[in-house]
């Protein structure tokens, strides 16, 4: 069995917590070399992990030929560089959700991998999450005919991160819509058949998190630096006449924080938590609840599915044109609030 040496760019949280522990289980893996540019982080991370090298440089990581892949683990001003330049050295990448901070970034990265004929896969991994799984089973069923509306919400009441540069719109792109909105849109979309979205109509508002004295699930976060939204609704057309309505806050004034997405089809609906579907026979209205589905490690599961496309040659599950597709939907619902108006997504 070949064994895949892996390359580890970020030494964050998301590694830390996500990445490098599901890497361990995986036995035709091994991680040879980490890199951040807060050297005393990485060198924990070395030592947590057993990793023989450590780099503050990325190109310098990538110049190693024994590595076959690269974990982009950095923030998202990080995700296009070293995505472009890991991919041109020759290795596959798997980079953490969003793609890029907007489509140009997306497309750059999308563009590298077609030509270098190298895999990228984008790191979503609530597509695996057990309860939009088995929707999707029911959807390729033709359980809810043609699906034509989808309601998609990611809501926190008081959840604004106080760590990270999650507060700062120039390195995140946005605030909960490109953070945690992503999630469960990109469930949906997967849900939905990766259809493109060609108009968007959003508008975004700031009244929480820019002003001191407010209670925070994680903390007091840096009020005075907060340039992102609180909350951020959209209306997207797509290319198949569906419709999709999503919402995302990280402070708005809800009972409980809410993250689902609810289908409505011709023969069918359904939500997603808790997993429902809705339905009619015998002129009688039917709920139809899932249970004993499989408990999944969604991280685990992802990074086996990227492993197994690289031994394969199989496509990765998560497409850079399909993150591409995700962010310009975020990207023209951000567009369209600043417009005051619908925009066109190309």
């Amino acid at each position: 069995m070949k064994t895949f040496n892996v390359g580890i760019i970020g030494t964050g949280g998301i590694a830390n917590a996500a990445h490098l522990p599901a890497l361990q289980k995986q036995p035709d893996v091994k991680i040879l070399a980490v890199c951040d540019i807060k050297e005393d982080v990485m060198k924990k991370t070395a030592e947590k992990f057993e990793v023989p090298h450590q780099f503050a440089d990325y190109r310098k990581l990538l110049e190693m030929p024994e590595i076959d892949a690269v974990h982009i683990c950095t923030p998202n001003d990080v995700h296009m560089d070293p995505t472009v330049v890991a991919l041109n050295a020759g290795k596959h990448v798997i980079c953490e959700k969003p793609i890029g901070r907007n489509p140009a970034e997306a497309q750059a990265m999308v563009d590298a991998a077609r030509k270098t004929g190298k895999k990228l896969m984008i790191a979503q991994c609530w597509r695996w999450n057990q309860d939009i799984a088995c929707l999707k089973r029911f959807i390729e069923a033709g359980e809810l005919g043609d699906i034509f509306m989808a309601r998609v919400w990611a809501l926190r009441r008081r959840g604004i991160p106080s760590w990270g540069v999650f507060i700062d719109k120039e390195k995140q792109g946005g605030g909960p819509l490109i953070d945690i909105g992503v999630h469960i849109l990109d469930a949906t979309m997967y849900l939905l058949g990766d259809v493109k979205a060609v108009a968007a109509s959003g508008k975004t508002y700031t009244n929480i998190g820019k002003e001191p004295g407010h209670f925070g699930s994680f903390g007091p976060w840096d009020w005075k630096n907060y340039t992102v939204e609180d909350y951020a609704v959209g209306y997207v057309r797509l290319a198949n006449g569906a419709s999709l309505v999503v919402e995302s806050s990280f402070a708005a004034n809800i009972g409980e924080d809410q993250f689902n997405t609810t289908l409505l089809g011709t023969k069918g609906g359904a939500c997603s938590s808790p997993l429902r579907i809705y339905g009619e026979q015998h002129s009688t209205l039917t709920d139809l609840t899932p249970v004993k589905l499989p408990s999944v490690n969604t991280y685990e599961a992802e990074i086996r599915a990227f492993y197994d496309a690289l031994r394969d040659n199989t496509e990765v599950p998560v497409t850079g044109e399909q993150a591409l597709n995700v962010i310009k939907i975020i990207d023209g619902i951000y567009r369209s609030s600043e417009a005051g108006k619908e925009v066109t997504i190309e």
